[in-house]
């Protein structure tokens, strides 16, 4: 597929929004959701970009990337060696540049028209706009099971401690002001699947307030997380959380990853 001239120009300017997708062999589903998402941001009236993770993947997920055609939405690969759905996140924010960034999931569970208001919002003055699936307004298509549900409410309440006020912590579907989500992620420990609550707490912990807005969000099938494998190791990643919103500040250094406990990745 050959780029129009006016697809070159517009992907040779800097962005003003780029996108983060965290990737963990997802040959299967990161081709499509490429498609969705490099098609809504074609039809945004501003220069954007996409950025990959690939997360330790052993199946064909960076080589999807490396062969994108090129078209007005810039797509690039970013490598994270460190296991863990918050190692990718941390790893694709700090390689950004635009002064609005983002995040979402391969499998664009969240609708994608959600991005228009999250981006209003950041040129209105917010600095933290995310998706919320528990929100007034929000259309849910949920098929997980009863044991899954369990475990994600007793999840909400123990995340309520640590990021008051926020409804739900875990949709994939995060956005930022760019200098904001670059000096978050410095700081962040957190490599597996509760890296949001972190990501969330420290944002809080600034100032910034946790704007939610709602989404239409589709449970889509390829989930790896397993209520049996995953849940003690999530319980410790919250207890050091907040063990470390707790202790004295230090200097902002970017500090070493501690090695995660459990293979939690994407939810």
């Amino acid at each position: 597929m050959t780029p129009s001239p006016q697809g070159d120009e517009r992907a040779s300017r800097p962005p003003l929004l780029e996108i983060v997708i965290p990737a963990r062999n997802e040959e299967g589903r990161l081709p499509g959701g490429l498609l969705q998402l490099c098609a809504k941001l074609a039809r945004m009236p501003f220069p954007t970009a996409v950025s990959v993770v690939d997360n330790n993947s052993t199946d064909r997920t960076a080589q999807i990337v490396r062969d994108w055609p090129a078209g007005p939405v810039p797509v690039s690969l970013v490598t994270c060696p460190v296991p863990g759905k918050g190692a990718a996140v941390r790893a694709g924010l700090l390689g950004t540049t635009a002064p609005f960034v983002g995040f979402c999931d391969a499998d664009m569970a969240t609708d994608l028209d959600a991005i228009d208001e999250a981006f209003g919002l950041l040129l209105a003055g917010e600095r933290v706009v995310i998706g919320s699936r528990a929100v007034e307004g929000s259309h849910v298509e949920n098929r997980h099971s009863k044991v899954r549900e369990l475990g994600a409410f007793g999840f909400r309440a123990l995340a309520g401690v640590l990021v008051p006020g926020v409804s739900d912590t875990q949709c994939g579907f995060k956005f930022f002001d760019g200098v904001l989500a670059r000096d978050i992620a410095a700081v962040l420990r957190t490599p597996g699947f509760a890296f949001d609550v972190e990501l969330l707490a420290r944002c809080l912990e600034q100032g910034s307030e946790v704007h939610e807005i709602p989404v239409c969000w589709r449970d889509m099938p390829g989930s790896r997380f397993s209520p049996a494998r995953h849940t003690l190791g999530i319980l410790v990643e919250l207890g050091r959380i907040w063990l470390r919103l707790r202790a004295r500040p230090g200097p902002a250094v970017r500090p070493a990853w501690e090695p995660p406990l459990d293979p939690v990745g994407s939810p």
